[in-house]
């Protein structure tokens, strides 16, 4: 699968949440191993969950003051600005990372958005959210360890419930979905089988089946640069590096529309076995047709665009397992 220089890399001890998944996901190690359980015990102790750890304020957010009871406003943006160093997107970084609510700083981030955006009854709750924004808190729960929480099964229904005719989601007023609208497909990948009611596996079968229709990348309109490019955090924003990862965890590695999409991941391969980040979100370009809600932007990034990255290095080996186990 990989050279085992690259291997080494992804094991340095630098970055434990590489090392954890690498041990875990790569070389087939049992979380139960005393080595994998150190690895997981320091994510919160050293590297890249530390650093934004750091960053949280006591009440546990990050960046805008938690706001008055009578600013409304506030409590609108609250989690949200500044884009994307706010409470939201570190967050989400949080829990790809593999942090859950054994961890302090989890809980008191957690606890704000079941206070702001989970409470039934109130005018700024996110049930009425825009669909992209509902499956990254679904998801983000979910992984810090919340998924039997009623409120949260709630956003799984909403899920559900905004999925187009033809499989697809928008994050925008829409009769149709796009290869944009991937937050639904990433929620419900992070649930155990267990938990996937038959709701959610009709769902998933029609989310999947929209994406593989379209060969992950090709929507029948001009080609769209940042989707070839790989990106993370990816916050909000859709590559085919985002949809490998989705349809190959689902399930589907074995799919052969998978194949063209498959291509450009290995031919962005290098020499020595790595990939690059290629670039920062935001990363749009023409044909977007969308632009950031604000003009409150700051660009947040784990490793610098346009060297080798053990995130998408990670995450690339992780798909091509996938694949080559279920040929």
């Amino acid at each position: 699968m990989t050279n085992p220089h690259v291997i080494d890399w992804l094991l340095e001890e630098d970055q434990p949440t590489v090392r954890f998944y690498t041990l875990v996901d790569l070389l087939d190690h049992k979380e139960s191993e005393p080595g994998v359980r150190e690895a997981r015990a320091n994510i919160p102790k050293k590297g890249w969950a530390k650093e934004i750890l750091k960053l949280q304020r006591p009440g546990g957010y990050w960046e805008a003051r938690e706001p008055k009871p009578t600013d409304f406003l506030g409590q609108l943006d609250f989690l949200y600005q500044t884009q994307y160093v706010a409470s939201a997107w570190r967050a989400l970084v949080l829990a790809d990372l593999g942090l859950t609510s054994k961890e302090e700083g989890v809980r008191k981030i957690a606890d704000l958005f079941f206070r702001y955006k989970l409470e039934l009854g109130t005018a700024c709750n996110m049930f009425n959210d825009e669909v992209c924004l509902v499956g990254n808190v679904a998801r983000m729960l979910t992984r810090f360890g919340y998924g039997d929480d009623y409120r949260v099964k709630k956003l799984f229904d909403r899920l559900v419930e905004d999925q187009k005719e033809d499989g697809g989601w928008h994050c925008v007023p829409s009769d149709r979905g796009t290869l944009d609208g991937w937050e639904g497909l990433a929620a419900f990948a992070v649930l155990p089988k267990s938990k996937m009611s038959s709701k959610i596996k009709r769902s998933i079968d029609r989310g999947v089946e929209f994406y593989l229709q379209r060969k992950l990348f090709d929507d029948g309109e001009k080609r769209y640069g940042p989707w070839f490019r790989f990106h993370y955090p990816v916050h909000c924003y859709y590559d085919i590096l985002v949809g490998l990862d989705l349809i190959t965890s689902l399930g589907y590695a074995d799919d052969r529309r998978l194949r063209p999409a498959l291509k450009i991941l290995r031919d962005k391969r290098r020499s020595d076995g790595t990939w690059v980040l290629d670039r920062v979100h935001p990363d749009l370009g023409p044909g977007a047709g969308y632009k950031p809600h604000t003009k409150r932007i700051r660009p947040f990034a784990l490793e610098r665009a346009g060297e080798p990255s053990k995130w998408i290095t990670l995450t690339a080996l992780r798909i091509l397992k996938r694949v080559e186990e279920a040929s």
